[in-house]
């Protein structure tokens, strides 16, 4: 996907137009002032898409059209501006592109938790709003699922916050292992972990909940790099689901529901620990 949120389709499309109107108008004056106008479209591929030497191939497609529309070039009567010129379209599209990679992987960064992967509360929020209101226009369902790692304190205070840290490391892979397509997972808190499911409905989405629950249960975790025997590590999962709706656009604001779906399976939560913890329950 480009980095802007534009379309693939979009950017080849104005680039390609900054290419034609360029080369259209180089053909007609052959002035150098004009020719700057090639940087445009490299500029444009560059930070548009997310293939990282996008500015540097725009780069040579305006070598070729530069060529082309000054055919005393192909004649290699090059002069010194010209090789300044063909120089300058290839080092604006490698820089380019450096900075729209450099751009997209601090943005990554500062979306990311560093301990699991998964995303942070920032980069979390931001797609849960955009999926509550997919789900609002083409009416669908949202289930979230809200679940802490059992008894971390006590691994933490028996084999150090080493473990601990091992323990919320290895719940954030099975996590990112399980995820169904269009799921999103994030680490809010030390070991407090959030996940939202797209479409489906609350018996789906309690089938996946139940799933990861089990798959925890089951993982033989190395912990501090002393191995461990499968059911030491558990999760609690309190889920809501915001149901179905009629499609169409919606007045309420997603951040406001976003907060209300997750008091309701954070509170869920609290009914699976209170009741025995490694279980799930519903709101």
């Amino acid at each position: 996907m480009p980095s802007g949120g534009r379309s693939p389709a979009f950017i080849a499309v104005a680039v390609a137009l900054c290419l034609a109107v360029g080369f259209a108008i180089d053909s007609a004056t052959g002035a150098a002032p004009v020719q700057h106008f090639y940087y445009l479209p490299i500029v444009i591929a560059g930070l548009g898409f997310s293939w990282r030497h996008a500015g540097a191939a725009v780069g040579a497609m305006a070598v070729i059209l530069y060529h082309l529309a000054n055919p005393a070039l192909l004649a290699t009567r090059y002069r010194e501006p010209d090789v300044v010129q063909v120089i300058l379209f290839i080092a604006i599209g490698i820089v380019t592109s450096m900075l729209a990679d450099d751009r997209r992987r601090l943005r990554r960064l500062s979306e990311t938790d560093d301990l699991t992967g998964l995303y942070n509360l920032r980069g979390f929020e931001a797609r849960l709003r955009a999926m509550l209101r997919q789900s609002r226009a083409d009416g669908s369902a949202v289930s979230l699922l809200v679940f802490d790692v059992d008894r971390l304190k006590s691994i933490n205070d028996v084999h150090g916050h080493l473990a601990g840290a091992d323990a919320v490391r290895t719940v954030g892979r099975l996590v990112g292992e399980r995820m169904a397509d269009g799921a999103i997972g994030c680490r809010f808190g030390g070991d407090e972990f959030v996940v939202a499911l797209p479409g489906g409905d609350v018996e789906a989405a309690g089938t996946a909940a139940q799933a990861l629950r089990e798959a925890v249960f089951r993982a033989a975790p190395t912990l501090a790099g002393i191995a461990f025997p499968p059911g030491t590590l558990s999760i609690s999962v309190g889920l809501a689901c915001e149901p179905r709706r009629q499609p169409g656009p919606r007045e309420s604001d997603e951040g406001v529901a976003a907060q209300a779906l997750f008091r309701a399976a954070d509170q869920a939560l609290y009914v699976a620990k209170g009741a025995g913890r490694n279980q799930v329950r519903t709101a």
